[in-house]
């Protein structure tokens, strides 16, 4: 069903990530059978026109953008991504509602993430062609219910009559095949491509994802949008911030500007702000695009496999 909506081998999805999703992961991702996103959260309009037309180039397969609501210049990327012809959108942080029929009318593919069922059932209204659930253990900006993937997974099919895209906490191909299990169509990988040879991350912040254990990441700065972190400086001075009961103006001032660029592009590993899932914990080496989708279809195959001999009672 996800592999015909988009046009792909296979039914997994690259996250629109900041400051890591640029033409060249994209373009890797959709190379290698998936379906390859462009981050326009970390990007002018000039810029995503340029990556947008680089991606084109790269490659003929299929490949998308990812579009963050809550940013003033939505309005001027929604237009580049018109006039450039993108085939699929996905909208994240945001009312689903307000570009949904403009890109529809165009032809294109509109895909919303949401991490409740409110914001599902909406996003069905709002015409969308798939939904994108998304668990308590993503990275990034994130659900402040924080429903589990394992719990929302199963909520939203129960909720949803359209395809669902499970996120969160996904890395590998066994945990591609119990998403499956639980309901979903598809599968979106975001701290996985994070530390692909071709995301656009620093070294230094790919290297921290490897070295990251169980318990490295936690779900900060809910007054604001809930982002989970690596625990770094930054993440410190939050927490230090929250529980002295800051405000959302005080932690805005912390937060400041560029802070995200300062530690995932520029590689600051104690001042910036480092957005990471918890699978991290199983991440342990950067391999690239190609490397990584093969890998998780061998190991989805082999936990099928393993599975279908498997009995009860």
């Amino acid at each position: 069903m996800i592999t015909s909506l988009f046009g792909i081998k296979y039914p997994i999805i690259q996250a629109g990530m900041i400051w890591c999703s640029g033409w060249k992961l994209a373009s890797a991702v959709s190379d290698a059978g998936g379906l390859g996103l462009i981050g326009a959260g970390s990007m002018y309009p000039e810029v995503l026109e340029s990556h947008i037309r680089k991606c084109k180039a790269a490659t003929s397969k299929p490949f998308g953008v990812n579009v963050p609501l809550l940013y003033p210049q939505t309005d001027e990327l929604v237009q580049i991504i018109l006039r450039e012809e993108v085939p699929i959108v996905f909208t994240s942080a945001g009312n689903p509602a307000k570009y949904t029929s403009q890109l529809k009318a165009a032809g294109v593919t509109v895909v919303h993430v949401i991490a409740n069922q409110k914001f599902a059932l909406k996003a069905e209204e709002a015409g969308v062609d798939a939904i994108v659930a998304e668990g308590f253990e993503a990275g990034g900006h994130n659900g402040i219910e924080e429903t589990t993937t394992m719990t929302l997974i199963p909520l939203i099919r129960q909720t949803v009559s359209i395809p669902v895209i499970a996120a969160g906490g996904i890395a590998t191909g066994r945990q591609m095949l119990a998403a499956f299990a639980l309901g979903a169509d598809g599968v979106q990988l975001g701290t996985r491509f994070a530390a692909a040879e071709e995301s656009s991350a620093h070294q230094a912040f790919k290297q921290a994802i490897l070295e990251a254990g169980d318990g490295a990441t936690d779900l900060t700065m809910k007054q604001l949008v809930p982002v989970r972190l690596l625990k770094n400086s930054f993440y410190k001075q939050v927490k230090s911030a929250e529980l002295a009961g800051a405000d959302r103006e005080v932690l805005k001032e912390l937060l400041g500007r560029a802070r995200a660029k300062k530690g995932m592009f520029e590689g600051d590993l104690d001042e910036g702000e480092l957005e990471i899932g918890q699978v991290a914990a199983l991440i342990h080496e950067v391999k690239s695009a190609a490397a990584i989708m093969e890998e998780i279809i061998e190991d989805y195959t082999k936990a099928k496999d393993e599975i279908h001999y498997l009995t009860i009672g």
